[in-house]
């Protein structure tokens, strides 16, 4: 069988659809702990560049404004109308800037950039334009062919002017938040856009000269049934954007406030969100899109793809990304960065943020210094995760174990998936079956050392 062909088995996907990380990071960010601070980071920073050849560098932004209430959102953000606000952040922002720059060399390229939040472009065009032109004054920027310049846009908030004015910026991939079409469902979870004006966005933006644009959905929300769904879906196919990325809403209203505005009875039931999945593989798999992994999906001649076929696809906070030789350096509140084996956090509010930029202190909350054994584990995991098959011998090679020995206990919990033909185990590797591509968390579980699903809240695996 192909391995761009996704089956869905309702009774297989029913079993194993059970609580789980999604291992954008690993130990995940429940791991990480305040005993990890600025002096910490700055030692990670330190050995990162005391190797032949530091990598690059990837940065991401969070910027946490929003002009209205999501009620499905269960990201950091701060509800305002008030522009000041972004005004005194940006200040703080390009502060924060200038002290991650002194600490690394100035040789190393940025290569990577992604702006997410809240809504991004809750910042001006002007003020995008000083943010970028902060960076460039302390950071090496790579060449434009070379480098992956990201924004998350809400499309209540642009213009197709406005899009054009960004790709002037130097941003050369958009991700434009769908989520659904439908006027009932926008109603029910308070974001209401039409399909026209995010046509009208990607048609400026391929216009403009953008490398990749993609729309981002979520099924699980209120009021959906398959027949709107599907409805919304062959709007997005006929719109074309380069990737799809289709998310399972996690409705957890007693973590996330804004959730508790969503009433009860217009959720739907667990078995119509595998209705809606297995509508969604079916829709774009037909339509030509490739699955790349943990509800992504692209075009076949999309930079994702070819980093899934050649092997340098990656996962990080903002998903599958294809810069897999990156240190990533967060700026911001909340923003999450991995240096070296580091981890690091910023600080969860803007009073926080402010108060340490004053004092001309880094902003960092907590983190996480990953041992030997979890350099280890992270590898196994991202190999998984990305790529679906694990050879043995590479891990072996690298880290000087035996398999089969080390990690024993592990291919003994896949042994059930083994006997479901979720997975296949020789003696030379771990190679996932077209029928366990949606299952891929769970392969990695088995490989998670801190996993305790009785302490941590998460999303479900399908």
């Amino acid at each position: 069988m192909s391995a761009d062909i996704l089956p869905f088995e309702r009774c297989l996907v029913e079993k194993y659809d059970r609580p789980g990380p999604r291992y954008t990071s690993y130990p995940t960010a429940p791991h990480f702990h305040e005993d990890f601070g600025v002096a910490d980071y700055r030692q990670a920073v330190l050995v990162s560049q005391q190797v032949a050849q530091p990598r690059p560098l990837s940065i991401y932004v969070h910027v946490p404004f929003c002009e209205s209430l999501c009620y499905y959102c269960g990201c950091s953000k701060i509800i305002t109308h008030n522009r000041q606000r972004a005004a005194e952040y940006l200040d703080y922002l390009k502060r924060e800037i200038v002290l991650q720059a002194e600490l690394f060399n100035q040789a190393r390229e940025l290569t990577q950039l992604h702006l997410g939040g809240g809504t991004p472009t809750f910042l001006s065009n002007r003020q995008l334009g000083e943010l970028i032109d902060c960076l460039a004054q302390h950071f090496q920027f790579a060449s434009e062919a070379q480098r992956e310049f990201s924004l998350e846009v809400d499309p209540r908030t642009v213009t197709p002017a406005q899009i054009h004015e960004l790709r002037r910026l130097g941003f050369n991939r958009l991700s434009l938040g769908v989520q659904d079409f439908d006027p009932a469902v926008q109603e029910a979870v308070n974001r209401v856009q039409s399909e026209a004006e995010v046509r009208g966005l990607v048609e400026a933006a391929r216009e403009a000269g953008f490398a990749s644009v993609s729309v981002d959905l979520i099924y699980g929300l209120p009021l959906q049934t398959r027949e709107s769904f599907a409805r919304t879906l062959e709007q997005v196919i006929d719109i074309r954007p380069d990737r799809i990325a289709s998310y399972s809403y996690a409705h957890l209203p007693h973590l996330f406030k804004a959730q508790r505005l969503i009433r009860d009875q217009d959720m739907p039931p667990p078995s119509r969100k595998l209705e809606l999945l297995e509508l969604t593989i079916e829709r774009l798999t037909s339509a030509g899109y490739i699955y790349i992994g943990m509800d992504h999906f692209a075009q076949p001649d999309d930079d994702l793809c070819q980093a899934r076929r050649d092997g340098s696809l990656q996962r990080n906070f903002q998903g599958y990304s294809t810069q897999a030789e990156c240190d990533m350096v967060g700026l911001g509140v909340t923003s999450i960065g991995r240096v070296g084996n580091a981890w690091s956090q910023n600080v969860k509010t803007t009073a926080e943020y402010m108060a340490c930029l004053d004092a001309g202190r880094l902003p960092i909350l907590r983190g996480y210094r990953l041992s030997a054994e979890d350099v280890l584990r992270a590898e196994v995991i991202t190999a998984l995760m990305c790529h679906g098959r694990l050879r043995f011998r590479d891990i072996e090679q690298h880290h000087r174990i035996d398999f089969a020995d080390h990690f024993s206990e592990s291919l003994e919990q896949l042994r059930e998936m083994v006997v479901d033909g979720l997975i296949e185990i020789n003696e030379a590797e771990i190679r996932v079956q077209p029928a366990g591509r949606l299952m891929l968390r769970n392969v990695a579980m088995a490989f998670d050392a801190y996993l305790n699903p009785g302490t941590v809240r998460y999303s479900r695996t399908v």
